[in-house]
């Protein structure tokens, strides 16, 4: 696609959806202005989508491998119900501060949980079929590591969510057969594709969004 209409196109999309709310907007400029890779943010897109995947799951707990800057969290606390809870993971404690100014400043901040560790470690004290929703977006490499631990922690019923899917192409491109992260990426579709007892579908939206929901009864096999 041409890049001046793709652009035009993602100007049409983001005025014709729920306007992006002004704390996040400042979060966006923000992230931008203070760290070399501010484009990570989900951003005005993702976020509204986020939030209305979140509206429509209605979870008690939900999880989310991947902080960065709080932009995802922020949306999905948003959809949250008032007595429901996010729990929130980055690797990076550098952030931290940065994070907890965001969290801090959102009247859906309550909502959130941050821990700052490794998410896999953090994850394996979570028990079985105990969380409602998982967001993932975390480091390419362990995607189908934190697919098994999403797996295993999600109710029936429960959604799992993962972003760059599709990995700016990479996925099917020989060119980056070597590159760890393309192939944790591959690795994590290939699991995805052939799991049973799940609904899988693969958005491709942005950099590829994957929705995998956990059948509330299981088909026999």
């Amino acid at each position: 696609m041409n890049y001046e209409i793709e652009s035009a196109l993602d100007l049409y999309v983001d005025s014709h959806i729920s306007p992006e709310p002004e704390h996040l907007a400042r979060l966006t400029r923000e992230s931008n202005l203070r760290l070399i890779n501010g484009r990570m943010c989900s951003g005005h897109l993702q976020g509204r989508l986020l939030k209305m995947l979140t509206m429509l799951c209605n979870p008690k707990i939900a999880v989310e491998l991947g902080t960065f800057t709080g932009y995802s969290a922020l949306c999905i606390a948003e959809g949250l119900p008032e007595d429901a809870t996010l729990i929130t993971i980055e690797a990076d404690d550098e952030l931290e501060d940065f994070i907890r100014r965001q969290i801090d400043s959102s009247e859906h901040g309550g909502k959130i949980d941050l821990k700052i560790g490794k998410a896999l470690e953090i994850c394996s004290g979570f028990a079985d079929e105990s969380v409602d929703m998982v967001f993932i977006d975390a480091d390419k490499r362990e995607y189908p590591d934190y697919l098994k631990e999403a797996i295993r922690i999600i109710k029936p019923g429960g959604l799992i969510i993962a972003d760059n899917t599709l990995w700016s192409g990479h996925v099917c491109d020989p060119a980056y057969e070597k590159d760890p992260q393309t192939r944790g990426v591959r690795e994590f579709n290939d699991i995805s594709a052939g799991l049973k007892g799940f609904d899988t579908v693969i958005l491709p939206f942005r950099d590829g969004i994957t929705l995998l929901r956990k059948c509330a009864i299981l088909s026999p096999s």
